[in-house]
């Protein structure tokens, strides 16, 4: 397709999306009586309209029935997470067995590494990207620290070449195979926070199955923006925070994935009653009896007003389906894509530089900008002028245009707003 800057173009891509009236199941923060135009999905998504019902039931539930809505509300809370297996496992690729939520993101990866971060003998080191999100970082530091190694030597981070933004594919897999049997365990990022770099996770698994590692992911910046397939990939185990792209509210619970290749082996894990065999969990046994699949990494019982967003969200995911929401993404961020290189044009280049990949199998809704002129202060323009995105050190600002709400006119938009503050600040 041609794309064109023009606010009568990007009109005409809205006028065609399949998927428009979704965005007015979204309330959106206003600036002067209008639509900001929100680029941070990938950082806390919009609350849908229909969320309000889905905790007002809870809500209602707790008044009217007390304790036994455990048992009798109309979404009963002893098994409400089972609600999202379905769901869930469409969208990370997954059999529904293999799918909990409970708890929040880094506690899940942390109670994950217990079964599958398992250092033997010479066999204990973590491979992971370098300039992971620091909440990995410092998860990794502690779990081998707790294992009596020094991170500077467990924990091995892959870097980027000198003078490049972002990761090779074949650096990460000579890294694997450098490390070899040293290796317990490869703990990637699907997606990077920083740059969007979406990473090959099915090549890295096998990598690191091929050299007898665990291979695991965090996939805070994948689940609900990119097509996964974590079953097929044979990736040992993952985890996603439901906020960002799935648009579940601040802080809320995480979604795990764990192989059903492990399902049966005894693997040691931090239990609670609430993965306890769920039939017989209510006998009070004092032997653990895990249930069978991921529900049997579950420890406590569930904060029911936390999961009832993200079941209005995960009920509105599979309504939709991934492969429609990312046949939108692609389109809608190659035109922010074309509108930023447009502007950049228009005022003689170097303002800025694109630093998420090109190649579309390495990005997905995010791009990230360097800001080579005015920085901070072209960022606090674009906040104070109606623009909602994000500020990274030392000099970047992530725009991930959410496919759910996001139109073209929003591109449009942000373009006039860039070039008028960018023209601005330099007039100061």
């Amino acid at each position: 397709m041609t794309f064109q800057n023009t606010r009568e173009f990007a009109q005409q891509l809205d006028a065609q999306d399949a998927l428009k009236h979704y965005r007015d199941e979204f309330i959106f923060p206003q600036h002067h009586g209008k639509n900001v135009v929100y680029f941070t999905g990938n950082s806390l998504g919009l609350q849908p309209k229909r969320t309000k019902q889905y905790v007002d039931d809870v809500m209602n539930d707790w008044a009217n029935l007390a304790v036994e809505g455990h048992f009798y509300a109309d979404k009963p809370w002893w098994d409400y997470h089972e609600r999202f297996a379905q769901p869930l496992s469409q969208i990370v690729g997954a059999k529904p067995s293999e799918i909990t939520v409970m708890n929040t993101l880094t506690i899940n990866l942390h109670l994950l590494m217990v079964s599958f971060y398992r250092p033997n003998g010479k066999r204990y080191k973590i491979i992971c990207e370098e300039k992971a999100f620091p909440s990995d970082q410092y998860m990794f530091q502690s779990q081998v620290a707790f294992h009596g190694y020094q991170p500077e030597e467990a924990i091995v981070e892959i870097k980027r070449r000198e003078g490049e933004h972002n990761i090779r594919l074949e650096d990460i897999i000579a890294k694997i195979n450098e490390v070899g049997d040293e290796l317990a365990l490869v703990l990637f990022g699907g997606v990077n926070y920083y740059t969007g770099q979406v990473f090959n996770m099915k090549a890295i698994t096998e990598a690191g199955h091929q050299v007898g590692a665990i291979v695991g992911f965090d996939l805070a910046h994948a689940a609900g923006n990119i097509a996964l397939h974590l079953h097929d990939w044979s990736v040992d185990f993952a985890a996603w925070c439901s906020y960002k792209y799935m648009n579940s509210g601040p802080g809320n619970a995480s979604g795990c994935f764990v192989h059903e290749k492990h399902h049966n082996v005894n693997l040691p894990r931090f239990a609670g009653w609430w993965g306890h065999n769920k039939e017989r969990r209510f006998k009070m046994e004092p032997q653990f009896d895990p249930v069978h699949g991921a529900d049997g990494w579950q420890v406590s019982n569930l904060p029911i007003l936390s999961l009832a967003p993200y079941l209005a969200s995960a009920e509105m995911f599979a309504e939709v389906g991934m492969e429609k929401l990312i046949q939108k993404r692609n389109q809608l961020t190659a035109y922010l894509e074309f509108i930023l290189h447009e502007i950049d044009a228009e005022l003689d280049g170097a303002e800025f530089e694109i630093i998420t990949p090109t190649n579309q199998e390495e990005r997905a809704c995010q791009l990230s900008v360097f800001l080579h002129g005015q920085g901070r202060s072209l960022f606090d323009y674009l906040m104070q002028n109606g623009v909602i995105t994000d500020w990274r050190e030392p000099n970047v600002i992530r725009l991930a245009p959410a496919p759910f709400y996001c139109s073209y006119e929003d591109m449009y938009e942000f373009g006039q707003i860039l070039k008028q503050g960018i023209l601005t600040l330099n007039n100061k």
